[in-house]
């Protein structure tokens, strides 16, 4: 079978191809890609080439597919895995295999025949051993496709820990009830993390989310509304700190001096991770999400606080499958709702360009749809797009009586309708 795919050769060349996939295996799975939402890490790939810690030093002449945040549909599935997957069903892929022969495999990364920005993969074995190919039952595969950021996310509330008094027994997981900060927090990823520390089982009291983007920080807003969380008994407030004379002081104050027991840092920017450090209370714990591309990023830690107040730092690069389990989980059952990250989409077209230039195009995540040829577009701009174009006016129309949010009738039209690639 013929698929068209994005490839990595080296450094900054993403090559859209149509090749011929090998026959498939008794150990292997045919699937249909339907969506990937582009996260940063690709970018990263595509800028590093193969001196990025998962890609192949061999791409010049193996190149991989790129894209790990997919949704599809199991066309064929060889013997060896008939009792465990049907086709026609969905799935859902955790990329990270986390397997011990090589730790850095990860899919979007490091494999020829499978990622994200495809149309049809050939799924390996290794992924099915390490239990990464999930079977999903939601109805629209742009969630499937954000269950795994949300799983990062997810994974990184998991990963902070709190001492125990008098012991060297760790708690792990956010402090209930406690006091959190999501600093540079009004992006994609921020906004998810929001959602779900207002909606998980393990609940701030307090919850502040800084910017210095007010036009970002308006829009969470107006999704993830204090009166909301309040009614999920979380205190949410949002801060633009540019517009603080000192906003180490106002965060601080927040809390009536004592500080944060849980702060993530959502950009790999210095004087925000500085920050971080600054306003974590007693036993608070700092978590680094934005992974830098920089090498040699570094920051100043208190090491005063780290020896008297036992404050510490933390980090997560991906998740694991139960991470991506829960996430499936609770967009299955309603508790979050990942919608509130894309504000782009897209076809496999647009892909390459939407990657290699994705620091600078503003707004949350980019949603390409695979199988349709389609330009990167806002979904702010489809009411004016749909002044001349038929298919951006019934999607426009359908955003606008969901706050302005993509949704399931959106994606349905959109692929009953797009030019096929």
């Amino acid at each position: 079978m013929k698929t068209k795919a994005v490839r990595l050769y080296g450094v900054l060349d993403l090559r859209l191809e149509e090749f011929e996939l090998p026959p498939l295996k008794d150990d292997e799975i045919l699937a249909k890609v339907v969506s990937d939402s582009i996260c940063m890490s690709t970018y990263k790939a595509a800028i590093q080439g193969p001196n990025h810690k998962r890609v192949p030093h061999d791409i010049d002449r193996k190149p991989i597919i790129v894209g790990h945040e997919f949704c599809g549909e199991i066309l064929q599935v060889g013997k060896k895995w008939r009792d465990k997957y049907k086709e026609g069903s969905k799935f859902a892929i955790q990329p990270a295999l986390n397997e011990k022969s090589n730790p850095y495999a990860s899919l979007g990364y490091s494999f020829q025949y499978i990622g994200g920005c495809a149309t049809y993969i050939i799924i390996p074995n290794v992924v099915m051993e390490q239990n990464c190919l999930l079977n999903y039952e939601g109805v629209s595969y742009y969630h499937g496709s954000l269950a795994e950021p949300t799983s990062c996310i997810i994974a990184a509330f998991h990963s902070n820990y709190h001492t125990t008094a008098g012991s060297y027994v760790h708690s792990m997981g956010i402090k209930e009830g406690g006091n959190m900060a999501i600093l540079a927090g009004a992006g994609p990823m921020g906004i998810g993390a929001i959602d779900y520390a207002i909606h998980c089982d393990r609940k701030p009291n307090l919850l502040i989310v800084t910017d210095i983007d007010q036009s970002r920080l308006d829009r969470a807003a107006s999704i993830y509304t204090p009166e909301k969380a309040k009614k999920n008994g979380v205190n949410l407030i949002y801060v633009n700190t540019a517009a603080i004379e000192d906003p180490t002081a106002y965060l601080l104050s927040l809390t009536d001096g004592k500080g944060y027991d849980d702060v993530f840092v959502f950009a790999a920017v210095k004087p925000v991770v500085e920050q971080a450090d600054a306003i974590l209370g007693k036993d608070g714990c700092l978590n680094f999400f934005a992974g830098p591309t920089n090498t040699k990023f570094n920051a100043n830690l208190n090491f005063y606080n780290v020896h008297y107040n036992s404050t510490h730092i933390v980090g997560t690069s991906g998740s694991n499958t139960n991470d991506m389990l829960e996430s499936l989980q609770l967009m299955e059952r309603g508790q979050i709702d990942p919608s509130s990250m894309i504000t782009h989409i897209g076809g496999l077209n647009s892909a390459i360009e939407t990657t290699l230039n994705l620091p600078n195009i503003p707004g949350g995540k980019k949603l390409i749809y695979t199988n349709i040829e389609l330009d990167l577009t806002p979904l702010n701009e489809l009411k004016e797009k749909g002044k001349t174009n038929k298919m951006f006016h019934e999607l426009a129309s359908i955003l606008e009586s969901n706050n302005g949010l993509w949704c399931t009738e959106a994606e349905k039209y959109l692929l009953k309708n797009a030019k096929q690639i």
